[in-house]
């Protein structure tokens, strides 16, 4: 009787150790949860045309570049960004069309339309806080 419980005992501590255990992500998991998690950095604007995702837009669309960190090889093309100016609470929505080579890893180049529903362009600078919306969301 003693054996059977002590087998059981180690049989049931291996069963939650491996449960317990951490896994493993693959890349695709890694970047769904990289979209959920907000970052905060510097805003700033840029004069738009092509864009590294291969798109040609103007000043008035709602354009946001990011880092070279986050674009990668550009998965994230077409994908809208929810940005909120930290400092007045203004927030937006901008397409994700192009790569910040400039941008620190969590701050945006914004088009100057986009910029000015979150501060004036004499501003230049200013504190974001922003977040990925799921892929096949659009406002």
């Amino acid at each position: 009787m003693y054996r059977l419980t002590t087998v059981l005992i180690t049989l049931c501590t291996i069963f939650f150790t491996v449960l317990a255990a951490p896994l493993r992500l693959d890349e695709t998991a890694k970047i769904s949860l990289e979209k959920r998690t907000s970052h905060t950095g510097e805003g700033t604007w840029f004069e738009v045309g092509t864009g590294a995702c291969g798109y040609t837009d103007t000043d008035s669309d709602p354009i946001v570049a990011i880092s070279a960190d986050i674009y990668g090889s550009g998965g994230n093309c077409n994908q809208w960004i929810h940005i909120t100016n930290t400092d007045n609470g203004q927030s937006a929505y901008g397409k994700t069309r192009d790569e910040c080579e400039s941008c620190g890893s969590t701050s945006l180049d914004m088009s100057p339309s986009l910029f000015e529903e979150l501060s004036t362009l004499d501003t230049g600078e200013i504190p974001i806080s922003w977040h990925f919306m799921s892929k096949d969301w659009s406002p």
